[in-house]
């Protein structure tokens, strides 16, 4: 599976997040693609530990069952997946400052490696490993860069 460890998956994410522009259109969703970029990079944020999100009710119920079903596979994220409500970015944003923004959040989470990564739990799926908090940054990223076609 790939992960936001490798470095060619870190490379690949960047070119797909650089190609995003004005002209590309939202195919679900109701976030704008500078939205998108600010919504991945406070899921970074999460992965690195600079922000912590308490637990949520329903994750911490239902976190452990879905948990291998996302993170279990290849396959990306479905359309319209529910989403925290702290990572609900409705302002408006600059596509090339949170571009910018993004790259740094990714490089530094790779940068880190998994020494660097938060111990801190998910607030739905709850404990993760290093590794499976570089799959699941990998599976969001991709699924908002397709949301936008890239």
């Amino acid at each position: 599976m790939k992960n936001l460890y490798e470095a060619a998956t870190v490379e690949e994410v960047k070119g797909r997040a650089a190609r995003l522009g004005p002209k590309c259109e939202r195919q679900w969703g109701k976030m704008n693609a500078p939205q998108a970029l600010a919504h991945c990079s406070a899921g970074l944020e999460w992965a690195t530990g600079e922000v912590v999100p308490p637990r949520m009710f329903f994750g911490s119920i239902l976190g452990r069952i879905l948990k291998p079903m996302v993170l279990g596979n290849d396959e990306p994220m479905r359309r319209n997946s529910p989403t925290a409500k702290s990572l609900v970015i409705a302002d408006e944003r600059d596509l090339r400052k949170e571009q910018e923004r993004f790259v740094g959040l990714v490089d530094r989470f790779a940068g880190l490696g998994p020494e660097g990564c938060t111990r801190h739990p998910h607030s739905f799926f709850g404990r993760l490993t290093p590794q499976e908090w570089a799959t699941l940054m990998y599976k969001h990223v991709d699924h908002h860069l397709r949301q936008f076609g890239v």
